[in-house]
């Protein structure tokens, strides 16, 4: 039987963020959710990889799921969130983990690995949103957030309504689900972070990331197209590109891709160990 997660809170700048362990041990990854999502799209993956041997701790960046939701869009600056993902790394008293995350949490990851490489063992980038999905991501998130900030009330409405359904026990549907229950103000104030600041390290500065990475990427979806995801792995100096048969494919039909995620982080502890003994 799986063991139960346990569930933590740190606070930095007067916002409490929560956060999932899964597992235990000293090969610690950090995955991210993706936009309006929260730490419950990746419990499969969190539990499975647990049983690997990896403690794996999901953590609600501002605005979504358990976390504070501030209203003040520089919270929700990508740039921002990776700040705070080192600060979940010294609160748990981490001098090193993986780093990764789906779609948004790919982007941060990035981030955070391009601003504290001292810190980042590895990188597992799932679905990343860069140049060739930046024309979609506008034409997508420009009138969502004018339509969310101006039907503000009817949206309110909604939300109020559906806060009250019961949840169907379905991971994706309730993510879903969940991402409807969300007060519209919070979802401007998050879309309006992440259109104002930088959605991910340069191209030169990803040339500087020499930890290992897998970049998982899929051919369906015009927000995270599959070039994206070929030529991220192109760029970063020590990547492996992994092709998912679909958007989905992890959360549905999961052994696949978490075999080769499992087989990754084995290589990248390794890695840790020998550069430990070399010192």
């Amino acid at each position: 039987m799986t063991a139960p997660h346990r569930l933590g809170s740190f606070e930095r700048a007067g916002c409490t963020l929560s956060y999932e362990v899964h597992g235990g041990g000293a090969r610690t990854v950090v995955y991210l959710h993706g936009l309006l999502l929260d730490a419950a799209v990746n419990r499969r993956l969190a539990r499975d990889l647990a049983a690997e041997g990896n403690r794996v701790v999901l953590l609600d960046l501002p605005g979504h799921g358990a976390s504070d939701k501030p209203r003040q869009a520089a919270a929700h600056r990508m740039d921002a969130y990776a700040r705070l993902v080192v600060d979940l790394l010294d609160h748990l008293d981490v001098a090193r983990a993986v780093v990764g995350g789906m779609s948004l949490g790919a982007d941060v990851s990035l981030l955070v690995a391009a601003n504290a490489p001292e810190r980042v063992a590895g990188m597992v980038l799932e679905m990343p949103v860069l140049e060739q999905a930046t024309p979609y991501a506008a034409m997508l998130f420009t009138p969502l957030l004018a339509a969310t900030h101006y039907a503000a009330p009817a949206l309110r409405l909604v939300s109020n309504l559906a806060r009250r359904l019961p949840r169907s026990r379905l991971g994706l549907v309730d993510q879903v689900f969940g991402a409807v229950t969300l007060d519209p103000d919070d979802v401007v104030a998050v879309l309006h972070g992440i259109l104002v600041g930088p959605v991910a390290p340069t191209i030169e500065e990803r040339a500087r990331i020499h930890v290992p990475a897998l970049v998982i990427g899929h051919r369906a979806d015009w927000l995270h197209p599959f070039g994206d995801a070929g030529r991220l792995a192109r760029q970063l100096p020590s990547a492996q590109l992994v092709e998912a048969h679909s958007i989905l494919e992890l959360r549905v039909r999961p052994a696949r891709l978490t075999a080769e995620i499992a087989a990754f982080l084995d290589r990248v502890w390794a890695g840790e160990a020998r550069a430990r003994r070399a010192v």
